[in-house]
């Protein structure tokens, strides 16, 4: 007896079960996708931090198509069903995930250049803070320092005694401007200020930056 059309795509589904092996495949690479972030951002910045629309200028949508669809391949008669994923309707079901990952791709990347940018304007108006007005604390960025005989102090509870009894408002200054600029290089990411314990029980401040996973002590 002579198959009825659309019978083989109703054996495709008996295959895979619920839900259909379309959905599973599709919500499988959005949620590998979703965990690649890392990976996908790393790609976008060795890429030199641009990328173009279209399949052939993706930067993980293929890996992670191929990588679900051998995750796939692991279930019970997906064989079978991998056999019968020739017809011209199964190949436009894989395109149109396919623009799904490339518009979740781009969701990603785009939201990333934002905070790249929201970064940005944040470290410039730090640094113009800082060239217009007395010294501000970095640490609660609310109120001045003041330097005197090597003693850094602030309102907010900041007391460090420099190692440097030289230590000037000017000169300090110019110490959180290049280290500032100095992380600013290498990483687009604002990094915080924060007073720790150092050696001999003396407190010391410190720049750090969750993003790069860098530090440096200032004073």
């Amino acid at each position: 007896m002579a198959e009825r059309p659309g019978s083989r795509h109703r054996s495709l589904y008996k295959l895979m079960g619920s839900p259909p092996w379309k959905e599973a495949f599709r919500q499988g690479c959005l949620e590998r996708m979703r965990n690649s972030r890392d990976r996908l951002l790393s790609k976008y910045r060795q890429a030199g931090g641009s990328m173009s629309g279209g399949a052939q200028n993706t930067l993980l949508v293929q890996e992670v198509m191929e990588e679900e669809w051998n995750a796939l391949q692991l279930v019970e008669s997906w064989p079978q069903a991998w056999a019968q994923l020739e017809e011209p309707m199964d190949l436009a079901v894989l395109e149109e995930i396919q623009q799904e990952l490339i518009d979740q791709e781009q969701s990603i990347v785009s939201e990333y250049e934002k905070s790249l940018q929201f970064d940005e304007q944040c470290l410039s108006v730090v640094l113009a803070e800082w060239e217009a007005n007395p010294l501000i604390c970095p640490v609660c960025t609310k109120y001045n320092l003041r330097v005197a005989s090597g003693l850094v102090v602030c309102q907010c509870g900041l007391y460090i005694q420099s190692h440097s009894p030289e230590m000037t408002e000017q000169k300090l200054r110019a110490c959180l401007e290049d280290n500032v600029n100095e992380h600013s290089a290498h990483c687009p990411h604002t990094p915080e200020f924060s007073v720790t314990e150092g050696t001999e029980e003396k407190s010391c401040l410190l720049m750090s930056c969750l993003a790069c996973d860098t530090w440096a002590v200032i004073l």
